[in-house]
């Protein structure tokens, strides 16, 4: 049985997932996460039916850092996958203008990936660096990039466009868009789990810690609310969303501020957090009596219902409304204060919720190139 390892890394830490690749496509065989790394590392994985497969803490000195929380996931998958991986996917946020779908990296491609992380400071260095240590020790396995960014290529150019000039836009200064492979996942289960309105004018939530918005129209992309960064839109758990430019002037200027602090701010200190000065998590907020908790609230769902009206506009109507992620998937309180925002659109609003799954998507886009490399 050929098997294809799927790794998702963040800061802290290393979210790893099995598939079997079959006929038919990928089949998961396990999910797991290495997490607290450098400070309260757990290793824990399932199999396919929940079950539980390893629960183990580790010193923190033991994995103090990405590398050896990739060696201790490889050394556990080594025993436990009924063969070796014949490929890994990555998920990488930013892709550039460059890179429109998964690609095979080599030292060229990660080079130049390497480049966008100015773009994704929170994001890309962490997706990066399990593909430069499995290059490091595995030359000839296989690595594809699968990019959040990809599955909004093709937008119209006034969509994508800044009110700048021209030299800086042909410099790469534009919208991108991001959480395009829960997107496109979602796109993908559109015909079976919604297909009144699959093929119409639908804007799908993807509500997490980060958050966004994508307007499809017959199951593509054709705006979203993130942008050159993944600051951009929403309101989110750190992140403030769509903020004034000249905000960030006067905070150098007028307020004195560095662009480490300033970096800060905007990254890990805003968003849900910021407003409400308790919590970015939404669960601790809606359980929460305090006014400022509420606030922070009220202002994501005000805000994502501004959003949707701008992007119906861009759709010219809106058949569908679609939630996804981790607050859109287990926060009815949430999706109930959305919808009622959306009276203008009508009370016969078709809404679902379709859990993503990002990983299954970079699974299915490796196994294909896998594949039509070797065709």
């Amino acid at each position: 049985m050929d098997t294809i390892l799927v790794l998702n890394a963040g800061s802290s830490s290393i979210k790893f997932e099995a598939f079997a690749a079959e006929p038919a496509g990928p089949r998961r065989l396990l999910r797991g996460a290495l997490g607290g790394i450098g400070y309260a590392p757990r290793l824990l994985a399932r199999d396919a039916a929940g079950a539980v497969l390893v629960e183990r803490a580790f010193p923190p000195a033991v994995v103090a850092e990405a590398e050896a929380a990739e060696r201790e996931i490889a050394a556990w998958l080594g025993s436990h996958l009924p063969a070796p991986p014949v490929a890994v996917g990555h998920r990488v946020v930013h892709g550039g203008a460059e890179f429109v779908g998964p690609v095979r990296v080599d030292a060229a491609v990660l080079a130049a990936l390497e480049k966008l992380s100015p773009l994704a400071p929170l994001h890309q260095p962490h997706n990066l660096a399990p593909i430069r240590l499995i290059a490091a020790r595995r030359p000839d396995l296989p690595q594809i990039a699968c990019f959040d960014t990809a599955f909004h290529h093709g937008h119209a150019e006034p969509v994508d466009r800044f009110a700048i000039p021209d030299r800086l836009h042909r410099a790469g200064v534009r919208r991108y868009g991001f959480h395009g492979l829960s997107y496109e996942y979602v796109a993908s289960r559109l015909p079976e789990a919604a297909p009144a309105i699959a093929a119409g004018r639908l804007v799908v939530a993807h509500l997490g810690s980060g958050a966004s918005l994508c307007a499809l129209r017959a199951g593509r992309s054709v705006e979203t609310t993130m942008g050159f960064t993944a600051l951009d839109g929403l309101p989110m758990a750190t992140r403030p969303g769509r903020l004034d430019a000249g905000v960030v002037l006067y905070l150098m200027q007028g307020l004195g501020m560095e662009e480490a602090a300033i970096t800060r701010l905007l990254y890990h200190e805003s968003g849900l957090h910021g407003v409400s000065g308790l919590t970015g998590d939404m669960r601790e907020l809606l359980a929460s009596e305090d006014p400022m908790a509420r606030l922070a609230v009220d202002l994501f769902v005000h805000r994502i219902a501004q959003e949707t009206a701008a992007l119906a506009v861009t759709l010219g109507g809106l058949d569908g409304f679609v939630f996804t992620a981790g607050i859109g998937e287990n926060a009815p309180a949430v999706r109930t204060a959305v919808i009622a925002r959306l009276g203008p659109f009508g009370a016969g609003l078709a809404v679902h919720v379709i859990p993503t799954d990002e990983e299954m998507m970079i699974a299915r886009h490796t196994l294909a190139l896998l594949r039509g490399r070797q065709t």
